[in-house]
């Protein structure tokens, strides 16, 4: 008769300990070495291999060592956990440690069946963890088994990176450049998001509805959609119609009630209060409705909303997070040179004589758009370079394809103005064109040939090319004057202009200027993003300074905090918003100078930067100063820009005082301002109304210890990797980023297990990202794994190689007073958690160090702050090696009497992992339908560590 083995019992096979696994029939075991990952599950067919039931055999007095080994041991066992009993079970599996605040979305996420949750924090505070961690907790738990990233094409690789390199998620990135070579091979009827469980896909790229039939018939169970708000229909402001795509796909996605939808962006609101209600609808259709004013709603839309500020996470259940104190602004006027005022009175008249000429009622209202943003584009242009006017003056305008005025402004205001609304920063760096010769009577002859025209763009846009350089453009000059001042600060800044050309530009000078001992680089929309970050990277391990030129492909979802420390705006953005979001590169967690600074270039007698900085910049920064609130500029804001210009232009008129004069542009301006300070006091407001009303405290901070304490922390790995390789004959010394160490001296069968990329000597880095041959002191690095799984094998291998880990000591110490008795115990699990679809079974693992005073056969056992105190005391005398054998002997004989209190142990602990479990799910009800922990007995007894009284 086939033997029947439980899911968590203790087997033997092949001549080592395996724990059983559910999905395990009468006739074949699935199988985990004991202490082992699911890498290593085995498949046993009972009939043709012998398997009998096992008992872990304690130490014996020929494991004695030394007192320091139980650490060792203890931190190889940790280390090596990765399916642990807690309520998170991915924690063990991250190659991050998330800061306290960070498991908030987390919890809020587990009270659901059907994940569905809006993550709205800060800027820089790392919403892009918290999603991963609820996606990963999700696919640990396996409640789903595929996820997709929605985001921008630039964001792609960025996304894949973190998931591989703190998720150990290996993604997919679907773009147009991918998706072909993805697809070979599948099958008739197979998508490349069945054969791909994990995916980072460009929302533009998707939302086609040739491919977006495809991608929601084989949809993930589980979506997180990256900066959410550009893909939300805004309700009477319109929406573009890539923007209308992107809702139009998340609301299909949305429809499957079964489907987990994480949301993630840093502006819910965006100023728009139907963009937000819209938003909200994707995770319940009801709160697009609810009453936010009323406490229930508020509380109803708690289950589903994240939402905290720097300042609410900056000291957060007694852990610092470190942002920088600082963010230092200031304002760089210049005023334009002769030549260049000069030539700028040129073009302005240029653009006025034609928009005037387009005015005319016999002109059609089409040409007369045309004209209007042809002559804007020139103006912003000139504003921004010489570079960036001579080629606005080369180039066809994109509106002079327009069919239709609707047309004409729609492809005029993506070009020249910066939208509160941009669906995505790609592709808007291009300098737009000001050539409408093609179509444009000619100013002579009144033929449309335009040839006329052609030439006048053409010798204006000679002349802009001669006012190249710091001598005769001003702003450069001012540009590296700040610079300078910046670099001799010790800051790394980045400059960011608003065209390619411009960006080019300045790059070339500085590199001129600046010196050979400050590196600089240029990065616009030009490279695809992988190059990006690949310049990025090869600017920031040049050794000396360095300075980056960057477009505001740049300016969003991309962490730029680990190089540089300052922002430079060369160009004025015609909306605030896009400032915020570039200073928000530097000003996050992780940025290591306590102050950055950010630099607004201007001109003082340029009366575009004059219009653009009085009604937007400094109100925008009035507010943020005023009320601790960045709050997007009002939708009527490009109307006002529109109209200021215009006066501008047709009035003649060259500082915002005069256009104040004209009636209606001051009140229009007035209007917009009072519509700003009501939509900033709406959102301060909001930071109570929405704060997280779901979770407390106490509950919040007793889940994340427990979380904690169960896989050790980043201080413990270091400690025990560096103590291992000591003790392994590889003694690691201090670099700036962390450690290194020979591996010549560690014994050769460890040294061939080590990944083969390794360099030599080996690098140990305290963070990510690391270089390529490197390793980081986290617990699921494969460099780490493979030591602590080295120590622990060697330990409790009684014919294997020689430990540095000891499973039994003997210490004299003044620390006690009798003598002392510390076990390492290994406790195995058997859990049933509910999934949406029934029962799902897991087998975990625990470790814990318990202590008792007296004998065992009648034990004084010792509280938790009495073990971890007793964990750091050391020898205070030596006991000669046959007392300590004897000492163990005694200890070890006795062990037995321990049993029934280490069963009794093993079942508290499985009732207070129930008891995590179900008040982490809480709102799922999860113990109606089925939720269990039950301990396998008896738990293994790994070490037995005795501490005996010294003399005072």
């Amino acid at each position: 008769m086939t033997a029947t083995f439980t899911p968590g019992s203790l087997v033997r096979a092949r001549d080592r300990e395996w724990v059983v696994l559910p999905g395990s029939d009468p006739d074949v075991l699935l199988l985990r070495p004991l202490g082992g990952s699911d890498d290593d599950t085995a498949a046993v067919l009972l009939g043709l291999e012998p398997v009998s039931e096992a008992r872990f055999d304690p130490p014996s007095v020929a494991d004695l060592g030394d007192s320091s080994d139980a650490a060792v041991l203890r931190a190889a066992l940790r280390i090596g956990f990765r399916s642990s009993g807690g309520p998170f079970r991915s924690l063990a599996r991250l190659a991050v440690t998330p800061r306290a605040y960070q498991y908030v979305p987390l919890l809020v996420a587990l009270r659901h069946d059907t994940v569905r949750l809006l993550i709205a924090d800060d800027v820089g505070i790392g919403k892009t963890v918290e999603a991963g961690l609820v996606a990963a907790e999700l696919l640990a738990q396996g409640d789903t088994g595929r996820l997709s990233v929605l985001c921008s094409p630039a964001l792609a690789e960025q996304w894949q990176d973190e998931l591989r390199t703190k998720f150990g998620l290996d993604a997919e990135v679907v773009l147009p450049s991918t998706a072909r070579r993805l697809s070979r091979g599948l099958m008739l009827t197979e998508s490349l998001f069945d054969r791909y469980p994990y995916t980072v896909v460009s929302t533009d790229f998707i939302k086609n509805p040739a491919r977006r039939h495809d991608f929601l018939n084989h949809c993930p169970e589980l979506v997180i959609v990256d900066e959410a708000h550009t893909a939300v229909a805004d309700g009477a402001s319109g929406s573009t119609r890539d923007r209308t795509q992107r809702y139009d796909l998340l609301q299909a996605v949305a429809a499957d009630p079964n489907r987990h939808l994480i949301l993630v962006t840093a502006t819910p609101h965006s100023g728009k209060e139907d963009g937000f209600r819209n938003l909200l609808g994707l995770l319940d259709p009801g709160l697009a409705e609810v009453n936010l004013d009323d406490p229930a709603g508020r509380a109803r839309l708690a289950r589903h909303f994240v939402q905290r500020r720097r300042a609410d996470i900056r000291s957060y259940l007694r852990e610092d997070t470190v942002f920088p104190t600082d963010r230092l602004s200031r304002e760089a006027p210049y005023d334009l040179s002769p030549d260049y005022k000069a030539f700028f009175d040129r073009v302005l008249a240029y653009a006025r004589q034609r928009i005037t000429t387009a005015a005319d009622p016999s002109v059609p209202a089409l040409r007369q758009r045309v004209q209007w943003w042809s002559a804007l584009a020139l103006l912003r242009a000139l504003s921004s370079s010489p570079a960036a006017a001579a080629s606005t003056l080369r180039t066809r305008a994109s509106t002079a394809e327009a069919a239709t005025v609707e047309e004409a402004d729609a492809l005029g205001r993506s070009s020249v103005l910066d939208r509160s609304d941009d669906d995505t920063l790609e592709s808007l760096d291009t300098t737009p064109g000001a050539d409408l010769s093609a179509d444009t009577p000619d100013d002579t002859t009144g033929a449309a040939s335009g040839s006329g025209e052609r030439r006048r763009l053409l010798d204006l846009a000679r002349d802009a090319e001669r006012l190249a350089g710091p001598a005769a453009d001003r702003k450069l000059a001012a540009l590296i004057s700040q610079l300078q001042d910046l670099l001799a600060g010790g800051d790394a800044p980045i400059v960011f202009c608003r065209f390619i050309d411009t960006a080019d530009y300045v790059a070339d000078h500085l590199a001129a200027s600046l010196g050979r001992a400050v590196s600089v680089a240029s990065v616009t929309g030009t490279l695809p993003p992988e190059l990006r970050r690949q310049r990025i990277a090869e600017l920031a391990a040049r050794p000396g300074q360095r300075v980056l030129v960057a477009t505001d492909c740049l300016s969003e979802g991309v962490n730029l905090q680990d190089h540089f420390s300052a922002v430079v705006h060369y160009d004025l953005a015609w909306n605030p918003t896009r400032h915020e979001q570039r200073e928000g590169r530097v000003d996050r967690f992780g940025q290591q100078r306590d102050v950055v600074r950010a630099v607004t270039v201007y001109g003082r007698d340029n009366p575009v930067d004059g219009i653009v900085l009085e009604v937007l910049i400094r109100k925008y920064q009035a507010i943020r100063a005023a009320t601790g609130v960045s709050v997007p500029v009002p939708d009527r804001s490009d109307d006002v820009v529109e109209a200021l210009i215009e006066g501008l232009i047709l009035r003649g008129h060259t500082s915002p005082d005069q256009l104040s004069l004209d009636l209606g542009l001051a009140e229009r301006r007035d209007t917009l301002h009072r519509d700003w300070d009501s939509a900033a006091e709406r959102e301060r407001r909001s930071q109570t109304k929405y704060a997280q009303q779901a979770l407390h405290p106490d509950e919040i901070a007793r889940d994340v210890e427990t979380a904690r304490a169960g896989i050790g922390d980043p201080g413990e790995v270091e400690a025990f990797t560096l103590a291992a390789l000591r003790a392994l004959g590889a003694p690691p010394t201090a670099t700036p980023s962390g450690w290194q160490a020979p591996t010549v001296g560690l014994p050769p069968a460890l040294r061939a297990s080590l990944p083969p990329s390794l360099t030599e000597p080996l690098q140990l880095h305290h963070d990510l990202p690391a270089p390529s041959g490197a390793a980081v002191l986290a617990r699921t690095d494969p460099t780490v794994e493979t030591i602590a799984r080295w120590v622990l094998d060697t330990a409790l291998d009684p014919h294997g190689d020689r430990s540095v880990a000891a499973r039994a000591g003997v210490t004299r110490t003044r620390a006690v007073t009798r003598r002392t008795t510390l076990l390492l115990v290994r406790y195995r699990f058997h859990l049933d958690l509910p999934a949406r679809h029934g029962l799902l079974q897991h087998v975990a693992e625990e470790a814990r160090i318990l202590g008792f005073a007296g004998s065992p056969a009648e034990p004084d056992w010792l509280g938790p702050d009495a073990v971890t105190g007793l964990l750091a005391a050391g020898a205070d005398a030596n006991i000669p090696a046959d007392q300590a054998a004897a000492q163990a002997e005694r200890i070890l004989e006795e062990l037995h009497l321990l049993e029934a209190a280490l069963d009794d142990s093993a079942d508290r602990l499985a009732d207070e992992l129930l008891d995590a479990h179900r008040r982490v799910r809480a709102g799922a009800n999860a113990p109606r339908r089925g939720l269990a922990v039950a301990a396998q007995h008896p738990p293994d007894v790994l070490g037995v560590y005795l501490y005996l009284p010294a003399k005072p």
